[in-house]
C-alpha cells in the first residue's frame, strides 16, 4: 500500500507577495520614524525644557555615580530627565492642548477652568475650593486671624503708624455667572465672609472689603481680565479709589486721581497668564484695557535697577519728591502690581514686599507712616497668619 502524497499549498502570485510587501513597508517604516524621531532629536540637542505654561523646572543631566544610593537613583533621575527634555515634547503638548479646547471643548489642564464665552478661572492653589465654599473656618482659625490682625495693628498703633488690612476678591467671587455650569458653591458663608464679620466684630482693624465697589463696578464695566486670574486696569482702579479714600482720612496731603484724569486704550492681545497656563496664548486673544494717565506721573522705582514691567517684583521701592506725603510698607501679592502705578503717586517712600506675613524688622527699618497688608481671598482656604508681633513677645494689647 503506498502512501497518499502530500498536499501542496501553493504559494501566492508574485505580484500579491509584492504589494503585501509594500504596504507592510509603508506601516512599518513611518512607525520605526515616529518612534525614533524622539531618539535622534534628543542626540541632535533638540530636547525641550519645560515652558511656561509648566510650574516645574526641567531636570538637569544626572551625574553617574559609582555608589549603592547612587544607582538606586539611577532609574528615576534619568526618567525625570528624559520627562523634562524628550524632543519634541512641548510640540506634542502644544498639539494635545489645542485638540482638547478646540475639538473637544475641554481644558487641557487642571489648574485652569474653561468657563462661559469666554472666561477663564483659576483652579490651584486653593481657588476652586474657595468659590465651592466646601470647609468654613474653624473658630480656632478665626481667633488666629484675629489674634494676629490685632495684635499687628496695636503694635504698629503704639508707633503712631496707621494700618490698613485689604483682601482682594477672585475673579470667581465678582464673575460667578461666568463659571462653568454644574459647578455650584455647596454653602455659605464664604471664608471671606466669615473673616470680615469676625474681624468687624471684634477687632479695631481697619478692614478695605473691595467685594461690594467691584460688584458696583461691574454693572457698567468689565473689571477683571477674561483669559487672567488678575483684575484689569477698571478693577485695579477701584481698588486703588477705595485705598486712597481710606489714606485720605489720615493724610491730607493724598489726593486721589479721579478717572477722567486718563484716558482707556483698548488693545487685542494674546492670551494673558491663564491662556499661557493653558499653552495657547497664541489661540485665545484678550480685549485689554490699559488706563493712561493724562497728566505726568511723578512716583519713579528706585529698586529694582531694571524693573519687571509688569512689577513682578519680590521687592520694589518708589519714591516721590513730596515731604508732606506718607511713607508706605506694602505686603502684597500678584494683586496688588496693577496697583502700584496708581498708589505709589501718593507716597513720599513706598516699599512693596511680595510675602503675606507682617514683618517688624521691615518696619523698624523703613519707618513708615502706613502699613498696607493685602492678599487675595483664596489664600484664606490655604494660609493662616504668622503673628510676627506675638513671637516676639512684644504684645501691645489685643481686644477680644
Amino acid at each position: 500500500m503506498t502512501d497518499a502524497p502530500a498536499s501542496v499549498v501553493p504559494s501566492p502570485p508574485a505580484g500579491p507577495r509584492r504589494r503585501r510587501a509594500i504596504l507592510d513597508l509603508l506601516i512599518v517604516v513611518p512607525f520605526l520614524a515616529l518612534i525614533a524621531t524622539p531618539l535622534l532629536g534628543q542626540l541632535a540637542g533638540t530636547g525641550a525644557a519645560t515652558s511656561r505654561a509648566e510650574s516645574r523646572r526641567a531636570s538637569s543631566r544626572p551625574a553617574v555615580a559609582w555608589n549603592a544610593r547612587a544607582l538606586v537613583k539611577l532609574s528615576a533621575d534619568w526618567t525625570a530627565y528624559f520627562d523634562g527634555h524628550f524632543a519634541f515634547r512641548l510640540d506634542v503638548i502644544r498639539w494635545y492642548n489645542h485638540l482638547a479646547w478646540q475639538w473637544l471643548g475641554i481644558s487641557p489642564s487642571p489648574t485652569v477652568l474653561k468657563g462661559r464665552d469666554g472666561w477663564l478661572f483659576y483652579a490651584d492653589d486653593g481657588a476652586l475650593q474657595d468659590y465651592l465654599s466646601e470647609r468654613p473656618f474653624a473658630p480656632a482659625d478665626l481667633e488666629q486671624w484675629r489674634q494676629t490682625l490685632q495684635h499687628t495693628n496695636d503694635w504698629l498703633a503704639a508707633r503712631h503708624i496707621r494700618y490698613l488690612f485689604v483682601v482682594a476678591p477672585d475673579k470667581h467671587v465678582i464673575y460667578p455667572e461666568y463659571m462653568p455650569p454644574g459647578i455650584h458653591p455647596l454653602q455659605h458663608p464664604s471664608r471671606l465672609d466669615q473673616l470680615v464679620t469676625y474681624l468687624e466684630q471684634h477687632t479695631t482693624v481697619d478692614i478695605v472689603d473691595l467685594r461690594a465697589p467691584l460688584l458696583a463696578a461691574k454693572a457698567h464695566d468689565r473689571v477683571y481680565h477674561r483669559t487672567d486670574s488678575h483684575w484689569n486696569d477698571a478693577g485695579a482702579f477701584v481698588a486703588y479709589s477705595q485705598i486712597a479714600d481710606r489714606l485720605l482720612r489720615w493724610f491730607p496731603a493724598v489726593i486721589p486721581w479721579t478717572r477722567d484724569e486718563f484716558r482707556e486704550e483698548v488693545h487685542v492681545t494674546p492670551g494673558l497668564d491663564l491662556a499661557d497656563m493653558l499653552g495657547l496664548s497664541d489661540v485665545i486673544s484678550e480685549r485689554r484695557r490699559d488706563f493712561v494717565p493724562l497728566k505726568r506721573r511723578r512716583a519713579r522705582i528706585v529698586e529694582p535697577a531694571h524693573p519687571d514691567p509688569d512689577f513682578e517684583e519680590g521687592r520694589l521701592v518708589t519714591v516721590v519728591d513730596n515731604p508732606d506725603l506718607p511713607r508706605a510698607v506694602v505686603f502684597r501679592d500678584s494683586f496688588m502690581s496693577a496697583l502700584i502705578p496708581f498708589l505709589s503717586e501718593h507716597f513720599q517712600r513706598a516699599v512693596y514686599l511680595w510675602q503675606n506675613d507682617f514683618d517688624p524688622d521691615v518696619v523698624r527699618q523703613e519707618q513708615p507712616t502706613v502699613v498696607i497688608q493685602e492678599l487675595v481671598g483664596r489664600r484664606l482656604t490655604t494660609y493662616l497668619p504668622y503673628d510676627a508681633v506675638a513671637a516676639e513677645g512684644d504684645v501691645v494689647g489685643s481686644k477680644p
